[in-house]
């Protein structure tokens, strides 16, 4: 993303919300190459962070996943090598799903050895993964206007539609996908029409609607605990709060290049992997 997003930096131009609450960093973790995506295995009890390490679409071999502590201790530099753009991930029984350009990449945390890799044909971006409590595989393909899904072995294209407007961060709930959105595009880069939202797609029907009204080129979301969401936007630096009715508020002011959030519940922690310093920073939430 990092090459990419260079098209749509005038999207920045427009006037920032102002922050109503700005949260305490609890540490700060650095020497990364382009983080793009964090996740926490409450298993294992590491945070796996993924390193595109180059331009983002590029098959060059170069993209790896590190691993830190709940603290922000570097564990292993490259605990997994050789994926090409390694951006979202998701962590399910024992299994760590990674959006790797076009295909879903699956190793098994125990041993870091890759079990699995499904390639999806005509992906053009595979963006982030979430897992629903059944265990069924979403992902986002960007530039494709699709989400993607494992169920049963079979990686399909479950929905193809432009009302997703490049879908980006997801979020399996009980019913439906939470789907951030980086806005419609106006081409082959990442220029939009307009700012994306955060939408629901119903897992039973697949209709797509809107939760929020415009936030921006939103990149993560993920639960805060309290039945609403954290959503960053990638252009901008910001995280927004957003309550299930859809309201937001920005809690968070940082440089560009807030990329794929994640969080540690039981810690109370915002995870920011800022993919164009170099560094994944933790936030205290309230």
């Amino acid at each position: 993303m990092k090459r990419l997003v260079m098209a749509a930096l005038f999207l920045a131009a427009s006037a920032l919300p102002t922050v109503a609450q700005s949260l305490e960093k609890a540490w700060e973790a650095t020497g990364f190459a382009n983080p793009e995506s964090v996740v926490w295995d409450a298993d294992r009890k590491v945070i796996y962070v993924s390193n595109v390490n180059g331009a983002d679409s590029d098959k060059d071999g170069n993209g790896y996943i590190s691993t830190l502590s709940a603290d922000g201790r570097l564990l292993a530099g490259k605990w997994l090598a050789g994926l090409d753009g390694p951006k979202g991930m998701a962590v399910h029984k024992g299994r760590l799903y990674i959006a790797d350009i076009d295909r879903l990449v699956v190793v098994d945390t125990a041993t870091a050895r890759l079990v699995k890799t499904y390639p999806a044909a005509d992906a053009r971006f595979l963006g982030d993964v979430t897992v629903d409590d059944r265990g069924i595989v979403y992902v986002s393909d960007m530039r494709g206007d699709a989400i993607w899904r494992l169920a049963e072995g079979h990686f399909d294209k479950w929905l193809a539609d432009s009302q997703l407007q490049s879908p980006n961060g997801l979020k399996a709930e009980r019913e439906r996908l939470v789907v951030a959105s980086w806005g419609p595009l106006t081409g082959e880069g990442l220029g939009v029409k307009s700012p994306g939202r955060l939408k629901v797609v119903s897992l039973k029907d697949r209709l797509i609607r809107d939760l929020s009204p415009d936030l921006g080129n939103l990149a993560g979301v993920e639960a805060d605990g309290r039945g609403g969401y954290l959503v960053s936007d990638y252009v901008k630096g910001l995280v927004f709060s957003v309550d299930r009715a859809g309201n937001p508020k920005a809690i968070l002011k940082l440089s560009q290049g807030s990329a794929d959030i994640g969080t540690i519940p039981e810690r109370k922690l915002l995870l920011v992997p800022m993919m164009m310093d170099g560094k994944v920073a933790a936030y205290r939430l309230p």
